[in-house]
């Protein structure tokens, strides 16, 4: 007796799974609503960069999704776990590196890192290699013996960060981790974070500068008035705002004049031999431009793409530039 046949299950590609999951978050203080029913959904392994005006609620968020403060209202998962009904099980999958360092002044470097694997429940020996393996990752041998008063910010910074990977943690969240930083440290905590990320980490970023969440971060979400008023990628956020161009320069006047007349729209410089047209710098429109310019035979010199910053974004979602992040 023959069996009917079986069309083979057809294979569907996956998203990554959620790292942090959430719906309807509320948080209010007396008659002030922070946060007024946010949803998430942040994937593993990517950066998540939250923005938004001093005062919008992203220090809430963290404290809420960190288990620190419980919500009004709502329901989250970090790492699979209910935030409220199973908090120790988030809170073992998790780290916090604050606005303000937990580094003990008092202790060096390494007596720093290995108190926290004492609480963690670390045998000397087990604490010691652990303690020196993360020395070592984060610059800090040839301080590790100094205390911790004598770092600088940079330096306080790494450590701090340092003191959060005892626990391995799989989520990080980093609430403002690079304010009051000099330039070069700043980069080097880029690079702290990238390489974390490399090693599947999660990073839940809040920051006051907005080119550090277009550096970082996979995803963005604009926090104002207590509610999420965009999302998307640095690079989805930028077209939602007009102004951007592409630019292209020709050898000769003949040449932007036919152009200009081919295209129809834009503004010619003479002078400089350009010509500005109207584009949201997406792949699809820079070629639309080129390939109409290619089939008139106009040949182009140089070509510039011009687009929106996320400065551009944050003033034209929230509408406060007098509170914006810094750059």
């Amino acid at each position: 007796m023959s069996t009917p046949h079986q069309t083979p299950t057809q294979f569907r590609p996956q998203s990554p799974p959620a790292a942090i999951t959430a719906t309807g978050l509320r948080k209010s203080f007396g008659e002030n609503t922070v946060l007024d029913g946010i949803d998430l959904d942040i994937p593993r392994g990517t950066v998540f960069s939250l923005l938004g005006p001093n005062g919008a609620g992203k220090t809430t968020a963290v404290q809420i999704l960190s288990t620190l403060i419980s919500p009004d209202a709502g329901k989250a998962r970090i790492a699979g776990h209910d935030l409220v009904r199973e908090p120790a099980k988030v809170r073992a999958a998790i780290g916090v590196t604050g606005q303000f360092s937990a580094v003990d002044n008092l202790l060096t470097g390494e007596e720093n890192l290995l108190l926290i694997a004492d609480l963690y429940g670390f045998g000397r020996r087990p604490a010691r290699r652990l303690a020196a393996g993360l020395l070592e990752r984060f610059d800090l041998v040839e301080a590790a013996r100094r205390p911790a008063s004598t770092y600088s910010g940079g330096m306080r910074r790494r450590l701090d960060i340092a003191m959060t990977l005892v626990g391995s943690p799989r989520i990080i969240f980093l609430d403002e981790p690079t304010v009051g930083l000099d330039p070069r440290s700043r980069h080097t905590m880029w690079e702290i974070v990238r390489g974390l990320v490399t090693d599947g980490v999660t990073i839940f970023l809040t920051t006051q500068y907005l080119d550090e969440a277009d550096q970082l971060a996979d995803r963005i979400a604009v926090l104002n008035g207590g509610r999420l008023v965009a999302q998307g990628t640095p690079a989805e956020l930028k077209r939602l705002v007009p102004g951007g161009h592409v630019q292209l320069r020709f050898a000769g006047p003949d040449a932007l004049e036919r152009a200009a007349r081919l295209l129809g729209t834009g503004t010619a410089d003479a002078d400089a031999l350009t010509l500005q047209v109207p584009s949201d710098g997406s792949l699809t429109s820079v070629k639309a431009v080129l390939d109409r310019v290619d089939a008139a035979e106009i040949e182009v010199e140089g070509l510039g793409v011009d687009t929106p910053d996320l400065d551009d974004v944050f003033f034209a979602v929230t509408g406060r530039p007098d509170h914006a992040p810094r750059r």
